[in-house]
Parts: C-alpha cells; structure tokens; sequence
C-alpha cells in the first residue's frame, strides 16, 4: 500500500509538473499549424543537425558526427549526394550562399567550403570565433539581404545573463560582431509560458532560419519543442509550441524559395526527418527588444 501511494503521489507531482511548466499545459487547440508531409530519412542522417534548401525539391544537410554535407531530394527521397569538408565533429549548422556552402561547428568554428558541391574545385577555409562549447552553438542562417551568417547560442550568451542575442558573422571582413543584431529578452511576457528556474533555458536555439519574403527570424528549439517568429525588426510574433509526438527534436528549419516551411527531427523512438508545416495565420506582439 505504501509502495502504490507513493507512486501516486509520484505521478501527481509530475502531472503537476507538466501541466505548470511544461509544454503539454497546452491544449491540441494550441497547437496551430500542420504537417503537411514526412520524409523519413535514411540512417546516414539520424543525427541531422541542419537542413538549407538548395532548389528543385533538394535539401542540403549536415549532422553531427561527420565532416559530411548530404544532398537528400525530397522528390527522389534519398540521398543524391555527399561532399566531405573535415574530418569528424559536432557539426550543428549549415547555411548555403550561391555556391558556398558554411558549416557551424558546436564551438563556433565556422568552416566555409567555397564550390562545395565541385569536387576538383572544393575550397575549405576555418574561422574561429569568439564562441566556445560551454556556449554550445547549434543555430545559423545566410542572411542574403545584408551577406552575412546569423548566429544565436542555444546555452549562454557570451556577454549577458538574461538576453540572448543573434550575433553577424561578416562574409566580407569574415568577423563576428560582439554588437548583437537582436537581443531576445528571456524575461519578455512573450515566454510567459515557458517557465524555467534559470532565465538562458527559457529558450534553447537549435535552428534559425529567415523568411525569403516577410524576412523574419524563424527560430527552433528542440530540447522543449517550440518555434518563435520574430520580425527583422524586433518585434514577437509568436512562441509557437510544438507537439512532441510531431516533433520529437526538431533541430534545423528551413524555407523553399515560395516560402514553404521544413523542419528537420532527429532520430528518437521514431526515425530522423523533414516535415514540411503550415502555420495558422500570424498575428504581432508588440514588445520592446534592442536591435540596431
């Protein structure tokens, strides 16, 4: 009898849990959007980590073990292709810029494979930044109105306590920027339910990518799944929550040139892959965040 009350109890306080701090405190009504289509992907890309679309149903992708980026067609459902640039690696981010290819390593690292899909003509530069592991960098995108990369920490910002902030990475200077482009304030009453005890797991960055018309910021986590959409300017959109029997870890999101949604998951129960989702119509928040 004791035994069975306390795992009674037990059960009470993680429903609790759950239904205070948790994301499942959210309805299916909450839920807004759809997945429209499933690729599973094969086992060479169970631990996907980025996806860029390239053109014609062709996602580029790299994960987190091999200094590989994948071709995978969507149409064909297979990979069509690999390209090595490094040796193995945690390897979290992919960004595409014409020909060039950029790959983000957790510390940072940016590695720029110029002509990456030309075997004889392949280039590989390194450039270190002023991130590390302890900032664990996962988040990256090509940012084609201003040509640079965009990057946002998934753990600590290197320069402050309870914002976090989307640093350019210049492709002509080939320097970061210590002037963050957005500060997101974990404190904002956008993350209002989203309730953790330290103010940097509000929100853990695991992809970003940016709207090819409206030009906003699309960012994913995968530790506590959510997407929120914020305008080039600043301002919220929206904190969208993800069902984790969709998404089981979503860890990079994309756009086709029409502005079609992907986002990737990596392996779990269930097998790595892009869903292509339809959100609901946006609506702005007006909140106040530091840009330039």
């Amino acid at each position: 009898i004791i035994v069975i009350l306390g795992l009674l109890a037990l059960s009470a306080v993680i429903i609790y849990a759950f239904t205070t701090y948790g994301y499942y405190a959210q309805g299916l009504k909450d839920y807004t959007y759809k997945v429209k289509t499933n690729w599973e992907l094969p086992a060479e890309l169970k631990e996907v980590s980025g996806i860029v679309w390239v053109r014609d149903s062709t996602i580029a992708a790299v994960e987190d073990e091999d200094g590989l980026i994948y071709t995978y067609s969507l149409s064909k459902m297979k990979v069509t292709d690999t390209i090595r640039f490094a040796g193995s690696g945690d390897y979290e981010a992919l960004a595409i810029k014409d020909n060039d290819a950029y790959v983000m390593r957790s510390d940072g690292t940016i590695f720029e494979v110029l002509n990456y899909a030309d075997s004889t003509n392949k280039k590989v530069n390194t450039y270190k930044t002023f991130f590390s592991e302890k900032h664990n960098m996962e988040a990256m995108a090509y940012d084609k109105s201003n040509d640079r990369l965009l990057v946002i920490p998934k753990d600590r910002d290197p320069f402050d306590k309870t914002r976090k902030g989307i640093y350019a990475f210049s492709l002509r200077t080939k320097r970061m920027s210590k002037k963050p482009v957005l500060s997101l304030d974990m404190e904002d009453e956008s993350f209002a339910e989203v309730k953790r005890k330290k103010l940097q797991k509000i929100f853990r960055a695991s992809g970003l990518a940016i709207h090819p018309i409206t030009n906003d910021f699309y960012i994913i986590e995968g530790t506590n799944p959510k997407l929120i959409i914020i305008s080039s300017r600043g301002e919220f959109k929206r904190v969208q929550l993800l069902n984790p029997d969709d998404f089981q870890q979503p860890e990079s999101v994309t756009f086709s040139d029409e502005g079609i949604l992907y986002i990737s998951n990596e392996a779990k129960a269930e097998a790595a892959n892009i869903l292509e989702v339809e959100l609901d119509d946006i609506q702005p928040i007006k909140t106040e965040h530091q840009h330039q």
